[in-house]
């Protein structure tokens, strides 16, 4: 299916809204029934009618429609955070007394639910390195249900092979789960490879501008509605409709906003690679990525976001450059307008800095739209002040 067409068109019957070019917002919490046995109907089934815009409404359709075809997936549901899409897909593959596989350091909210929540319903968790798909086979037990992923992460970029852990969890009759956050589905489709459930958190790339939080899983028709009679109904995490008409806003430019950002990323990482406080660049399609055979093997390019390790032995210097930065901005997140950078530090405590850990000095940025020269320019006067 054409790109434009899904980002156009796909999904927008404008004859029922007047030919509007954008479609409305459908902000109403219910819709009427002129026969009860449509009531009746429906009440059995809340995927075949709308009737609560907790479940399905007519703007949130137009966007999972799109979203589906994107990543080349039978179906999407769309949630009201990439928390959310993760907490529903994962609980909703899961049963007291089974065992998940997951990559080492997920997300912190994937993290959480595996060490926090699921161990007080007998529900255990094996971390491991994923970049090697043998460590995936060594950490099956017979109880694993789920295989986590997360290609790349969102900091250090590891990588698993996806067509190959696919492979391997069919084998076993086990569900695979992706975050595809780094990625979006221009650059990467999991579902292609093989994996069952693909999330992404519609917050970054998807939405475009940081106004809105919203989380995506697609897979085939028989397992998303399979989440959504049950944990996406039962928790009300699905997105509101304004919501969703944001992300119908943000996909029109999406191809257009990565490719500027692909493009101004390369030039920002030739400038702070060749810096003389700068150790070592962390980017998948970097010469120097331990993964870049697969990563091009896998995705169509990376985008926005790198790691770089600084050249210093305190933890003082680190945030001296980082706060000297004057529109560089410091946050989480990324797949906005803005470009924002994050060191590791921020997240262990001063007294534990160990500059003889490369992760501690690590800061992770996010390039926005902004012109190349005008980020190089900051971070230079960044690092001189140092």
């Amino acid at each position: 299916m054409d790109i434009s067409y899904i980002l156009n068109e796909l999904g927008e019957d404008r004859e029922q809204y007047f030919n509007a070019i954008s479609p409305p917002i459908m902000q109403t919490s219910n819709f009427a029934f002129k026969k009860v046995d449509e009531l009746r109907q429906t009440f059995k089934d809340e995927s075949t009618r709308y009737i609560y815009s907790r479940g399905i409404n007519p703007t949130v359709d137009i966007l999972r429609k799109k979203l589906a075809a994107l990543d080349g997936a039978e179906d999407c549901l769309v949630f009201n955070s990439g928390a959310s899409a993760i907490f529903c897909a994962v609980l909703a593959n899961v049963k007291s007394g089974d065992h998940i596989v997951s990559v080492r350091e997920p997300y912190s909210w994937a993290w959480r639910m595996f060490n926090n929540i699921l161990p007080r319903f007998n529900v255990s968790v094996t971390y491991i390195d994923g970049t090697d798909t043998a460590n995936f086979e060594k950490a099956i037990q017979p109880n694993t249900s789920i295989i986590y992923l997360e290609s790349p992460n969102s900091f250090m970029f590891d990588l698993q092979d996806l067509k190959a852990v696919a492979t391997l969890a069919k084998k076993n009759n086990i569900t695979t789960i992706c975050d595809n956050s780094y990625c979006s589905p221009l650059y990467q489709k999991p579902i292609e490879t093989g994996i069952d459930l693909v999330l992404q958190s519609g917050t970054k790339y998807i939405g475009g501008h940081s106004d809105t939080v919203a989380g995506v899983l697609c897979g085939s028709h028989e397992r998303i509605n399979k989440i959504f009679q049950s944990e996406y109904l039962n928790s009300g995490a699905g997105i509101t409709p304004f919501n969703a008409w944001l992300l119908i806003r943000g996909l029109r430019t999406l191809p257009a906003r990565i490719d500027r950002i692909t493009q101004t990323t390369y030039k920002v990482i030739e400038f702070v690679k060749s810096h003389p406080l700068v150790e070592k660049i962390i980017f998948p399609f970097d010469e120097s990525f331990p993964q870049l055979e697969l990563a091009k093997k896998q995705m169509k390019n990376a985008c926005g976001l790198f790691t770089f390790i600084l050249k210093v032995d305190s933890v003082e210097k680190i945030e001296k450059f980082c706060e000297s930065l004057q529109h560089i901005m410091m946050a989480v997140s990324w797949g906005g307008h803005e470009s924002l950078i994050i060191p590791k530090c921020a997240s262990i405590e001063r007294s534990d800095f160990d500059p003889t850990n490369q992760t501690h000095r690590a800061i992770r940025m996010y390039v926005g739209l902004e012109e190349a020269e005008y980020l190089i320019e900051d971070l230079r006067q960044g690092f001189d002040k140092m």
